[in-house]
């Protein structure tokens, strides 16, 4: 059996919060029906595989890059690092390494990008569904911290509504002052 890790992210677009990357080694021993890109998925389905996949995989890992350092290499290069972190982080070691879109973070196995990846691998549907579910988690626990920004109801993306609170509160800590266009 040739161990596959599936790779995908969560948040490139949004003005606020980290970008999360997850990698996932599936176990074709307990398989996982329903998996899919995490965007097609319902939340309270997305829920349910996050726990699920958790269970069920041969291994997985969650990481993330910073809002910090998203300002500082760009969004594109901060979701390589976080997907690089998240692989790095498994506690199985793939032969192969299966990533979502067009361009590779810098590992140390075999790798290939596959675009709409997360439509067609499973093991990508399940590292986009993992990635997803963290990120909104963190953008809900971050909206205790700043209540005045909605970020439980839109996750960080540019909605009317954030906007409406970008022009009436201003920038807070989280938000990507490169993607914030407030004027």
């Amino acid at each position: 059996m040739e161990i596959i890790a599936g790779v995908d992210e969560a948040g490139r677009g949004p003005l606020a919060g980290p970008v999360m990357a997850a990698a996932v080694i599936l176990n074709p021993a307990k398989p996982i029906d329903g998996l899919k890109d995490s965007k097609l998925l319902t939340p309270k389905k997305r829920d349910y595989l996050f726990c699920l996949i958790q269970e069920r995989a041969l291994a997985w890992a969650v990481a993330c890059a910073s809002v910090e350092e998203i300002e500082e290499i760009n969004i594109l290069q901060a979701s390589l690092l976080a997907m690089k972190r998240a692989v790095n982080a498994l506690t199985l070691s793939p032969q192969q390494v299966l990533v979502d879109g067009n361009q590779l973070p810098s590992l140390s196995y075999p790798a290939q990008a596959i675009v709409r990846g997360d439509q067609t691998v499973p093991a990508i549907s399940a590292a986009s569904i993992l990635a997803k579910v963290t990120r909104d988690q963190e953008m809900m626990r971050l909206d205790v911290i700043y209540p005045d920004y909605g970020f439980k109801q839109h996750k960080g993306y540019g909605t009317a509504l954030h906007f409406r609170m970008l022009k009436e509160k201003g920038l807070c800590p989280i938000h990507r002052k490169r993607f914030c266009r407030c004027d």
